[in-house]
């Protein structure tokens, strides 16, 4: 039987209480929960004299909670903690537990203890950024906008994208279809594009609902006219796009990175764009930040943006909303989404992510 009114704690930086905690969520766990703030700084638990208290305080205050959700500025979830404190049934992580780095997951696992991570909140506005970099690098604005900086104003034919500008009815290729992938899937369907998809983690069922070709890394990467890498960074996928697959791309495409830098060779991109017969619209780089005057800035057919896919107001406050939705699924007797279990994290750890 579902617990009333159960104990939930939420702890993480003070100062960050009003970024990642909207009051509308606050009011909404409010309603199926006796919740409370746990004030922490800088990966400590204040005391109420707001000095930083040691771990053994920390495992104290948990209590007889039954509920944690931890944001940046918290301390971790150790395995002490989670069995000392045999109350606990859900821990979750609001942002940065991509790799349950924060989370003893194994020891939780162990006890019973439920583990769930919402920092896919940011997926929505890196969909956003993808789709618009995508769009951006189509009609070549990094082209555009060098040469308004140098004071020439004028449109031009000699663009190199001035025939192929538009979307709609495109090639587009994802590598990597995770949470931010299907809702850039979703923000694609108006433009009634072509979308194929490498990802050796994305389920044929879910493939199939979504309505998406899987295919193999060297087809996405010949055979469309924008391919996106929206691929996690792990030890497989690291330089995964190197100067063979570079090699691959065809004169007139559109590269997109808004993942991470290190999949794509950083020297190796630079001499494929070199060549000025591709465009790249990119978040991120390697390496990232990108240093002064790196030559990748110098590029005509290159747009950059630095590192801000994710990184919305909007999207702080997701990541409290998610997890309110999980906690109230999971007291209210329904199954979370946003699990990490042992399958999840060998996906995240990247086990096998270049075989198929």
């Amino acid at each position: 039987m579902a617990n009333e009114c159960p104990k939930v704690l939420v702890a993480g930086g003070v100062d960050d209480k009003e970024l990642y905690l909207a009051p509308e969520d606050q009011q909404r766990l409010a309603s199926f929960a006796d919740w409370s703030f746990v004030p922490c700084k800088e990966g400590a638990l204040l005391g109420t004299d707001g000095q930083p208290q040691d771990e053994e305080a920390w495992i104290e205050r948990i209590g007889d909670a039954e509920a944690i959700a931890i944001y940046p500025g918290a301390p971790n979830l150790s395995a002490e903690l989670i069995e000392r404190n045999p109350t606990l049934k859900i821990v979750g992580e609001l942002n940065g537990d991509r790799f349950a780095q924060r989370i003893d997951v194994e020891k939780a696992w162990e006890k019973g203890v439920e583990t769930v991570d919402t920092t896919n909140g940011s997926s929505y506005p890196v969909a956003e950024w993808a789709l618009g970099l995508i769009l951006v690098s189509l009609r070549n604005a990094g082209y555009y906008m060098r040469r308004f900086l140098a004071g020439d104003c004028r449109k031009s034919r000699d663009n190199p994208s001035f025939l192929r500008g538009e979307l709609t009815g495109k090639r587009v290729g994802l590598i990597g279809c995770g949470h931010a992938g299907r809702r850039l899937v979703e923000l694609l369907r108006p433009f009634n594009v072509e979308i194929s998809v490498y990802d050796p983690y994305l389920s044929r069922a879910l493939a199939e609902a979504l309505d998406l070709r899987l295919t193999s890394l060297e087809r996405v990467l010949s055979q469309s006219d924008a391919v996106v890498c929206l691929a996690p960074l792990t030890p497989r996928t690291e330089g995964m796009i190197g100067p063979a697959e570079l090699e691959l791309i065809p004169p007139g495409t559109v590269l997109v990175n808004v993942s991470r830098g290190p999949i794509i060779d950083g020297e190796a991109l630079v001499e494929r764009l070199k060549r000025g017969d591709i465009i790249a619209g990119l978040d991120v780089f390697d390496p990232d930040p990108i240093p002064a005057g790196h030559e990748i800035t110098e590029l005509e057919n290159v747009f950059l943006s630095p590192h801000i896919a994710g990184v919305t107001a909007a999207s702080y406050r997701r990541f409290f909303t998610l997890m309110v939705d999980e906690l109230q699924r999971f007291f209210h007797g329904y199954e979370t989404y946003y699990n990490l279990t042992p399958r999840s994290l060998a996906d995240r750890r990247g086990h096998d992510f270049a075989a198929r």
